[in-house]
């Protein structure tokens, strides 16, 4: 038999279906992978059920049904002030990791340059690898993930196309400063090169940070693909609904990916996310702060058991150094070690990386309920307590 796709038969089972399998198994609290486990509001869920009986169940318009590109267009400038023609420049999607995709597409050819910022989420590389781009990695490092700015502008040249950029950023939750996109602005404009802009979490930000789109800085209009997620945002990561805002000239080539992706999305959610982000400031404010409360009951209670836990400014994850703990092994054998013991899955941050990363950080998901939260805090801390820690190291 000939061989297939050499990259995807290459490529393995991914960190997150590993982890939840082996949750699964020994009946973990699972904060592994990042979904809420509480629906989003009752009212968009009951306009993506009322939408399902109204006769408009067939094939919508490629790019999107007009309520949620109109809504799409005004959230932008309601929350950016971002004007944007919600007719030839906003994509509805399948998910925004098909917007991703979809983005990836309409920029690169093979041999094109992008830069990418570990640690990253999973299937940034994959895709631009398929693509038959070469991926340019640039690396943030803990606890503050500070931009390296030396080392991105080293990594931009003359075969740049583009770069991914994942602000408010999966895993280490960073949310970039305006000082540090101003610099990738530059760096941009340099090298007349794009952004495709994972802004999923954008509205998922703490303690007085604001998420700033790229798009909304001098000269970057022109330049970025910005993404977004209704799954991210009303608490529904099954419903698969993203959206790309673009200038006219790229969103027109971006639906032409789309076309040959998914081609639709379907109609009763599209039109359920336009209702939600039509949705008052109140309902945006009790997002970011019910999830701030979360962030503070997990963050504590792992504080308190002995981890050193990393600034958290936005997203669903807490990143945590488990050294302090004396474990003896890698992140993923801690991770597989308290899934085993404690009952309490988390993510080796070594799956955000490609080649040697630090191996003693685990990310934890705060996105569940509290009295979720509060059990696998009682887990870990009586295994932490019983002096358990006697096994060797090993990898998962």
């Amino acid at each position: 038999m000939k061989p297939l796709n050499t990259l995807l038969s290459n490529t393995g089972t991914t960190i997150f279906t590993v982890m939840s399998a082996l949750a699964v198994q020994h009946g973990s609290i699972n904060l592994g992978q990042g979904f809420p486990d509480t629906d989003g509001p009752a009212d968009v869920l009951k306009a993506a059920a009322d939408a399902l009986m109204d006769g408009r169940n067939q094939y919508p318009p490629m790019a999107g049904v007009p309520e949620l590109r109109q809504a799409v267009a005004a959230a932008n400038r309601r929350f950016y002030g971002l004007e944007v023609d919600p007719d030839s420049e906003v994509v509805v999607t399948s998910g925004a990791t098909e917007a991703i995709t979809a983005c990836l597409m309409a920029l690169l050819n093979p041999g094109d340059e992008v830069v990418l910022i570990e640690p990253l989420y999973d299937t940034y590389l994959p895709v631009v690898r398929l693509l038959g781009a070469v991926p340019k990695l640039v690396r943030l490092q803990p606890p503050k993930w500070e931009l390296p700015r030396a080392e991105l502008a080293a990594a931009f040249g003359p075969k740049t196309k583009a770069i991914l950029l994942n602000t408010p950023m999966n895993p280490c939750s960073k949310v970039f400063t305006a000082a540090e996109l101003a610099f990738i602005a530059e760096l941009l404009q340099k090298h007349d090169a794009y952004a495709v802009c994972d802004e999923v979490y954008e509205h998922l930000t703490f303690d007085g940070w604001k998420h700033i789109p790229l798009m909304t800085l001098p000269g970057m209009r022109e330049r970025c693909l910005r993404i977004g997620s209704a799954g991210k945002t009303f608490s529904a990561t099954g419903w698969k609904v993203g959206y790309i805002t673009a200038p006219k000239a790229l969103a027109g080539v971006a639906i032409k990916a789309h076309q040959n992706l998914t081609f639709t999305t379907p109609p009763n959610l599209q039109r359920a996310a336009a209702v939600g982000l039509a949705k008052d400031d109140s309902y945006f404010a009790s997002l970011s702060g019910d999830l701030q409360a979360k962030r503070d009951l997990l963050a504590d209670g792992l504080a308190r058991i002995g981890f050193k836990v990393l600034p958290v400014q936005g997203t669903y994850f807490v990143t945590t150094d488990f050294r302090p703990l004396g474990f003896n092994g890698d992140d993923a054998a801690f991770c597989r070690f308290i899934t085993e013991q404690a009952k309490v899955t988390a993510i080796p941050v070594t799956a955000f990386y490609e080649g040697a990363a630090p191996s003693h950080y685990a990310r934890f998901a705060f996105c569940k309920k509290p009295e979720v939260l509060t059990e696998a805090l009682a887990r870990l801390e009586r295994l932490f307590a019983s002096g358990a820690l006697t096994r060797p190291a090993a990898s998962a």
